[in-house]
């Protein structure tokens, strides 16, 4: 069973390559960075798919809308784990 990889992660992945991202090319920079298996967590979820996480991080407001995408800011990021 794949490691479980924390939400904080892939948010900071986010910032660090910057630019926007849409739900697709988020789902493959996912799976660039931490494999197409990866399962993810966050303080309050386990046991996600990268769809999952995505769905999750949006439901929280961890993604900042623009026209063409959404990003992240380090502000969304909590800091307790």
């Amino acid at each position: 069973m794949p490691m479980s990889i924390h939400g904080h992660e892939v948010m900071q992945m986010m910032l660090e390559r910057g630019g926007l991202f849409t739900r697709e090319s988020l789902r493959q920079a996912i799976a660039e960075a931490f494999g197409p298996d990866a399962r993810f967590h966050t303080c309050s979820a386990e046991g996600m798919d990268a769809d999952q996480l995505i769905d999750f991080l949006e439901r929280k407001g961890k993604f900042v809308a623009a026209a063409e995408g959404f990003q992240t800011r380090a502000d969304r990021i909590c800091n307790h784990g």
